[in-house]
């Protein structure tokens, strides 16, 4: 048999954790020496890093290998050891076939030769990757049972990216970022979107913990849905307890921050583009909703302005519009008067009842939640049977959906005690917010305001025309 002329190196390693490929470099070194021994010509390195071969995911080099032994342009194949071929015994047969096919008969490691062109050769071959995949079986098995171990224990999760407001060891606070986490709760509670405070994020200069990426509205979902903060452990998707690290914020808020979320899905909340007071006006003839709306004319700009709409769905009478900037400003104005009046901080104390009330609807959420997810687990281990499952789920959540309801009907005052008797300040910096800031301030304080109809050719508002509605 001739020495081959066109042979392949194929080297992989499952898991890089430095990211230098130093495993595969001392697999490609020692199969490199092997060639050299033997007098073998190598054309080509195929290497796979931090891949595995169990797992199933698609192995480029790999495949590439593939098709070149397919298309008759290698006739031989080095690699380490088997199993860094494969781990699958039914991928063996497929590199099997390849060689067939293209008469590829000599396959060596540094630990062992296969002459797959002989019986005995391809049983010794088969017997080595079902012995990978068995012991791929069991390391896959105690990885999982020590990931699980970790989680019941309360210690956090793996990968090298430290959690916002940790330290690397992720279980130490770094107050300095742990401030600007409970200020993206406050504001989000008091309305804000997600996609606000990204941009306020990235506007102010705040990185990333990998100090690499920019914010985007989904990071910032992420951290804010995410139990983590409330110092709580999450196993393949389900809370198991209470993490070692000290949490950010409290339990009934990360609820509170859920609840708020899906009060958000179910009310289609979309952010303002160009009005202020979107949602927030009411007709004074006959209390439809005012639509936003710009006139335009040959002789002047368009003019913005809130307008009553004609529509029997919604009662809309169609008999009443207000030109939109001096009915912001006048709002504007009233709410940053608001924050600091006596009125706020006699109505933040009197919805002490309403807090309490709220926080145990917020600990009564969270333990059917947490019963439901257990449920979930049990039916998941078959330790139930998917008839008592669905029969103990059904009260469950009955009961969450009762409580959300009651919960979407409260309004929370975390947002607006966080800017109670800064009025001064915030209208110092107010033309600097981006409007959906500005429009979550607002809303923190205003329920809505009636619109009363004015006089016929009017130049300026009347402010007698504007009847605010406080939530606080």
């Amino acid at each position: 048999m001739s020495k081959p002329s066109s042979a392949a190196i194929y080297a992989r390693i499952s898991s890089d954790t430095t990211g230098e490929g130093l495993g595969v470099q001392r697999q490609l070194e020692d199969c490199r020496k092997l060639a050299a021994d033997r007098g073998w010509q190598v054309a080509e390195e195929y290497v796979d890093n931090d891949i595995s071969a169990y797992s199933g995911k698609i192995r480029p080099a790999y495949q590439r290998m593939l098709q070149d032994m397919a298309a008759g342009l290698r006739d031989a194949v080095i690699m380490y050891n088997s199993d860094r071929l494969t781990r699958q015994p039914i991928e063996l047969e497929e590199f099997i076939r390849v060689c067939d096919q293209a008469g590829i008969e000599q396959v060596a490691s540094v630990s062992a030769d296969f002459n797959i062109g002989t019986d005995d050769g391809l049983f010794n071959l088969r017997i080595m990757a079902a012995f990978a995949a068995k012991e791929s079986g069991r390391k896959s098995a105690r990885q999982k049972r020590q990931i699980q171990q970790r989680a019941e224990a309360g210690l956090p999760g793996g990968g090298s990216t430290r959690p916002f407001g940790y330290e690397p060891d992720k279980i130490t606070i770094r107050e300095s970022e742990a401030t600007i986490v409970r200020s993206l709760v406050d504001r989000f509670l008091a309305g804000e979107s997600t996609r606000s405070l990204a941009i306020w994020l990235n506007d102010s200069g705040i990185p990333t913990s990998s100090g690499t990426a920019r914010w985007a509205s989904q990071t910032v979902r992420g951290m804010l849905r995410g139990p983590r903060l409330a110092g709580l452990r999450v196993h393949q998707g389900a809370i198991i307890g209470k993490g070692i690290w000290q949490p950010i914020i409290s339990e009934e808020v990360h609820a509170r921050i859920l609840a708020e979320f899906d009060k958000r899905k179910t009310s289609q909340h979309r952010a303002p583009r160009r009005y202020l007071l979107s949602g927030m006006l009411r007709c004074g003839n006959c209390g439809a909703k005012l639509n936003s709306a710009a006139k335009h004319s040959a002789t002047r700009s368009e003019t913005r302005r809130y307008v009553c709409t004609a529509d029997p769905r919604t009662g809309g009478c169609g008999r009443l519009t207000v030109v939109a900037a001096p009915v912001e400003e006048w709002l504007t104005e009233a709410v940053l008067y608001r924050l600091d009046s006596p009125d706020l901080a006699a109505a933040l104390t009197g919805q002490a009842h309403e807090d309490a009330e709220r926080d145990a609807l917020m600990e009564e959420l969270q333990a059917d939640r947490a019963q439901k997810d257990e449920l979930a687990r049990m039916w998941a281990n078959r330790e139930i049977a998917s008839a008592d499952w669905k029969s103990a789920r059904e009260p469950i959540e009955v009961r969450i959906a009762a409580t959300e309801r009651r919960l979407h009907q409260m309004q929370g005052t975390e947002g607006v005690a966080q800017i109670a008797g800064t009025g001064d300040e915030i209208r110092a910096s107010w033309a600097s917010l981006n409007l959906e800031r500005q429009s979550a301030i607002i809303k923190a304080l205003l329920d809505f305001a009636t619109i009363k109809p004015g006089k016929r050719g009017a130049q300026s508002l009347d402010p007698s025309r504007v009847v605010p509605t406080w939530r606080l």
